[in-house]
């Protein structure tokens, strides 16, 4: 395979085969230009993804391959993971779609690690049948916080609207107990970082939200805002990063403050993941941010309901592609205005 420089490689995991991940893959590269910006490359296998293919008749031109030095530019690849057919029970939880699920985006993890892909990504999986004694984790991005370097945070991206939370695939219970000055301070600086690096704003201005409602109203109903939150913030603040708040969640959308920030904070899942999906009208982006290799996802799931009937929204996927293509160019457009000058001799009299 010769790469040329401006053919991005992405790395597909193909999700919960049961679910809508394979079609919503499929819609995506139907339209040609796609391919113009990329070359996909899907983990799985071509006779299932051609059987997925002709049962919602779709138009898109499939590659197989058996190994990764195969890729060839301007193709739909599919990379052969298994050689097994596999029975579809569209639409069920199934531990043997699990099994495959991870498969694929254990495979595909270690491509992005050795460089073979520049960006990942991941189809939805069922974060239940997925788990098994080789398999431990919430979801994807508490594996890739494991092998991918820096520190993994679930930023959701949709144009100008970015959610990142403090806490995510926790039980609520437990949120007020993790809410800590170390890790306010470094999901905040991941967040600014990502900013800075991945999407060119040189300086980000960056609401935090406040655990409690009201933000316990003055010790009142809870004192995590008083005692954690608001010096944390203020101590980061005189160090000259622009972080506000915390603001009370409720009327924080409503009053479309979020509009004044490059992205926002939100202390657990649900406060921070029902606003954006409200506002992002199915475009959404999961975005892991804080680490050395670039992985999106769309921001919905398995979606079984409507598995193999043909009428999945593949939006939020293409949104997803889009996203994780930008953040490649704005990254090496960092690194490349980060190099330090070269120094020039001094004109000798």
């Amino acid at each position: 395979m010769m790469k040329k420089a401006e053919n991005i490689i992405v790395g597909i995991s193909i999700g919960d085969l049961n679910g809508i991940g394979s079609e919503v893959v499929l819609k995506t590269f139907e339209d040609s230009r796609m391919l113009e910006l990329c070359t996909p490359v899907i983990f799985a296998n071509v006779k299932l993804l051609s059987f997925v293919k002709k049962s919602f008749q779709s138009t898109s031109l499939l590659h197989g391959i058996d190994k990764l030095d195969q890729i060839v530019l301007g193709k739909i690849n599919v990379l052969n993971l298994w050689k097994e057919g596999v029975d579809l029970n569209l639409g069920k939880d199934d531990s043997k779609a699990g099994e495959y699920a991870i498969k694929s985006f254990i495979a595909a993890t270690k491509a992005l690690k050795e460089g073979v892909i520049d960006v990942l990504v991941t189809a939805p999986i069922n974060k239940f049948n997925i788990q098994s004694d080789d398999f431990k984790f919430p979801g994807h991005t508490d594996y890739l916080d494991q092998e991918l370097e820096g520190n993994a945070l679930m930023l959701m991206v949709q144009d100008n609207l970015r959610i990142g939370l403090l806490t995510d695939h926790i039980p609520l219970s437990e949120v007020a107990s993790q809410l800590t000055e170390e890790l306010i301070v470094r999901k905040i600086e991941t967040v600014r970082q990502t900013l800075i690096k991945d999407f060119g704003i040189n300086k980000p201005k960056i609401a935090v939200l406040g655990l409690n409602p009201h933000c316990g109203d003055g010790g009142v109903i809870g004192t995590e805002d008083d005692l954690i939150i608001k010096p944390t913030l203020k101590k980061m603040f005189d160090k000259g990063i622009l972080v506000f708040g915390p603001f009370a969640a409720d009327g924080f959308f409503g009053s479309n403050q979020y509009e004044k920030y490059d992205a926002v904070i939100a202390t657990y899942h649900d406060q921070g993941l029902i606003p954006f999906k409200t506002l992002s009208f199915g475009k959404g982006v999961n975005y892991t941010a804080g680490l050395h290799k670039i992985r999106t996802s769309p921001d919905h799931g398995t979606a079984y309901d409507i598995a193999g009937k043909g009428i999945a929204d593949f939006n939020s996927f293409k949104e997803a592609v889009y996203l994780a293509i930008d953040i490649y160019h704005s990254r090496n457009q960092y690194a490349e205005i980060s190099k330090k000058p070269l120094k020039t001799k001094e004109k000798q009299l």
